[in-house]
């Protein structure tokens, strides 16, 4: 069967007839999760709503008010998932969400020119292709596509865009002779009943179930955003197809703003700028560290000139990082002192804990219970993540263990 959304990909509304509904467990994603939830099943005469098939998701919309969640495609029928039943033989309205589906048709058909563009000039099939919720791809039989490539492919597109060249649908049986001029990568296997072949004129042939422009204009543009590793010797080459091109030059254009009101610059200057601001970071850290590890060796000195000796001993420096502790431990070794070591800010953040083997393996598993649930273990040493640090705590069983010695 060929849907009315096939015949007429630009229908919004359309009245039809509920031909079948029942109960049945749908799988869906809410909210991120898979869920699987209690809904129903409902069948038309016909329908504007497109079924998942070919490359493209489905439609979604409303059948008499009432939600779509799905649309799927079981041999000849388009089955619609809903949340709530509707009589068998009502006259209903179906009513289609368009910018999902003009965003669908701009990006499929955008597909459909880049793979003839690209078979053409350089005869790389598609193999596969993918319509995501922000950005697009085909996958490509070629190993790799250089930059000049793919500036020539955008240019190709580009122009057959503006030549305003028109894309049609025609609907052969599925044994016509013409279909074999046709592109196409096989027809599912529960296929049945009439095929149909998308055109664009003068340039490609493809045997295609998904909805459509009727010209090449209202694609507006396309943008081929770079190229990425696929499957074995095959490249992804991702693209932007029709208003998605606007929406993410307007993304662009904020985050430049953004980026001229912290920088204090236009942004032709941005890269220079932040290249800049980088290099005096790395410089800035580098001296940082040096200086921390200097300090840890005063703070060790510091504490091996104590009279009398403590018995145990916590330093936090959320500045620092691992190369403070290792100074420390190298200019203090004296273990009769129990050092609790901690660096970094929450949550990532780092213990040391080290002392006599009897004692860390004592008191760490109760530190590690109030700090980060984690054992210290039997060792000296114990580095972990924390998410909030109790150093009160800390200092209070340490303080109890020593008391009871």
């Amino acid at each position: 069967m060929v849907f009315a959304c096939q015949r007429d990909s630009f229908l919004r509304e359309f009245i039809t007839s509920v031909s079948s509904c029942k109960e049945a467990k749908i799988s869906c994603v809410k909210n991120g999760k898979k869920e699987v939830i209690d809904g129903f099943e409902v069948v038309l005469d016909d329908t504007i709503l497109f079924p998942e098939g070919g490359g493209q998701p489905w439609d979604l919309g409303t059948i008499a008010e009432k939600e779509i969640i799905q649309v799927v495609r079981r041999g000849a029928e388009a089955v619609h998932m809903l949340y709530e039943p509707l009589q068998v033989g009502e006259k209903v309205t179906v009513k289609l969400d368009w910018d999902r589906r003009l965003d669908h048709m701009q990006q499929h058909s955008g597909q459909h020119l880049i793979t003839a563009v690209i078979d053409a000039e350089y005869g790389y099939a598609t193999s596969s292709w993918w319509l995501g919720e922000e950005i697009s791809y085909l996958e490509l039989d070629t190993p790799s596509m250089s930059p000049n490539q793919l500036s020539h492919v955008e240019a190709l597109v580009n122009q057959y865009i503006r030549e305003c060249r028109p894309v049609t649908v025609t609907v052969y049986e599925s044994t016509d002779p013409e279909l074999k001029k046709a592109r196409t990568r096989g027809l599912p296997e529960d296929h049945v009943g009439l095929v149909r072949l998308v055109s664009i004129k003068d340039l490609d042939n493809n045997m295609c179930c998904g909805t459509h422009v009727s010209n090449l204009s209202q694609l507006q543009m396309i943008k081929l955003t770079g190229v990425e590793k696929g499957k074995k010797n095959k490249v992804k080459l991702n693209f932007l197809s029709g208003n998605r091109v606007l929406k993410k030059m307007e993304e662009f254009l904020i985050r430049e703003e953004a980026l001229s009101n912290l920088l204090q610059n236009k942004g032709s200057m941005h890269v220079q700028l932040t290249e800049k601001i980088q290099d005096s970071l790395r410089s800035t850290t580098k001296n940082l560290q040096t200086v921390l590890r200097e300090l840890a060796v005063v703070e060790a000195q510091k504490l091996k000139k104590t009279n009398p000796m403590p018995k145990f001993y916590i330093i936090h420096r959320k500045e620092a990082d691992m190369d403070f502790v290792s100074a420390f431990l190298r200019e203090f070794s004296n273990e009769d002192t129990l050092v609790l070591l901690v660096v970094g800010e929450e949550p990532v953040v780092q213990i040391v804990l080290h002392g006599k083997p009897d004692i860390v393996g004592s008191i760490g598993p109760r530190l590690s219970e109030i700090m980060c649930g984690k054992g210290f273990g039997k060792g000296q040493k114990y580095q972990a993540k924390v998410g909030k640090l109790k150093l009160r705590e800390a200092a209070d069983i340490m303080e109890e263990v020593f008391k009871n010695m």
